[in-house]
């Protein structure tokens, strides 16, 4: 449901996005732009209210990128950051494919051979994969592992080398979502031998999903996590909600703030994972038909959903469905902002129209 309102007052709350649908979108609505006379727009992670008695926010590096957490009693900043850390660690540590000893590097070397035991962590991690893969009737696929390392894309993006000489690569199609074999009573997984399982598109925002709740179970209060500008929301919030600037990447001129109450919010785009060999441009989210870099009208597509891990399926699959992205979420009731390569902006559903 979306609610217009009034000016945005000053909320403990904050953060910005950008960086299956599961279920409808999370509640959110307009903010109000803020008064001619505020102080400047501070930079990412900083309360859009920089006057702020207490401390309500904090930040560490983990996943590639910057994690936030905030909350909405400042009492709970200390243990609500502790679960968050605990949780986007062991995600981290089990899931990377950055990662060699991780066990998810450990199943791909197995690629091919019988079906493997996993960790419950692991296993979790991969049925949200799968989950996120069958929503979007394989838009999103899980086993393009091998398709993104041959594009260079083989380690962290902050260590990604952004230029370098050609690179020889074939049109290929994923092997597909549904060659993985999960037996969730067993808690195996088998993978195919021309698969690699990469969780690119939902370990993050599940990751921002998980944290989220297990905070906000041992503080009781309302959370708000970001990882890399994946949204998750867990407990009761404001009553204002929560204020999230959505933009294409931190301190970009064009922005949107909007009010937040729970579920997620994410944004997927080609620009800001983008590295060029032999002079030309490749990015990370994959047509799982070609096992090429999608060839989307849409620079950024921003989904609020009933979790972080669905806005960021729906987000992602939008960009590769390209033209189509637009009817395909409102047949699905989420609310969207999708920006082309001009920079115009096409708002669906419930999300809040700018003034």
């Amino acid at each position: 449901r979306c609610d217009r309102a009034g000016p945005c007052r000053h909320d403990p709350l904050t953060a910005e996005a950008g960086a299956g649908p599961g279920g409808r979108g999370s509640r959110i609505r307009r903010a109000g732009k803020r008064p001619a006379s505020a102080a400047p727009s501070p930079a990412p992670g900083v309360p859009l209210d920089t006057i702020t008695p207490v401390l309500n926010s904090a930040t560490f590096p983990a996943m590639g990128t910057t994690t936030l957490v905030a909350v909405a009693d400042p009492a709970a900043l200390t243990a609500a950051l502790a679960a968050v850390r605990e949780v986007i660690e062991a995600v981290d540590a089990t899931c990377s494919r950055f990662k060699p000893s991780s066990e998810l590097c450990s199943l791909n070397r197995a690629a091919g051979g019988p079906a493997r035991r996993v960790s419950p962590l692991l296993g979790d991690a991969i049925a949200a994969a799968l989950e996120a893969a069958a929503s979007t009737n394989g838009l999103v696929d899980p086993t393009m592992g091998r398709l993104i390392e041959r594009l260079g894309y083989s380690v962290t993006f902050g260590e990604l080398p952004r230029d370098g000489p050609r690179i020889d690569v074939e049109i290929r199609a994923a092997p597909g979502w549904d060659t993985v074999v999960q037996d969730l009573e067993r808690r195996t997984v088998q993978i195919p031998e021309t698969g690699a399982i990469d969780l690119g598109a939902v370990g993050k925002p599940w990751a921002a999903d998980r944290a989220a709740r297990a905070a906000a179970q041992r503080t009781g209060s309302g959370i708000l996590v970001s990882c890399g500008g994946d949204v998750a929301l867990a407990g009761e919030p404001p009553h204002e909600g929560c204020c999230i600037r959505v933009a294409e990447r931190p301190g970009a001129a064009a922005w949107q703030d909007v009010l937040a109450f729970d579920g997620g919010i994410a944004t997927s785009g080609t620009g800001n994972r983008a590295w060029q060999r032999g002079g030309r441009v490749y990015h990370h989210i994959l047509d799982p038909a070609t096992g090429m870099p999608a060839a989307s009208p849409w620079r950024t597509v921003t989904v609020a959903a009933a979790s972080c891990a669905a806005a960021n399926a729906a987000a992602t699959a939008a960009i590769v469905l390209g033209a189509q992205a637009p009817a395909w979420l409102d047949d699905l009731g989420l609310p969207a902002r999708l920006v082309d390569g001009g920079g115009h902006v096409v708002s669906l559903g419930a999300w809040p129209r700018p003034r």
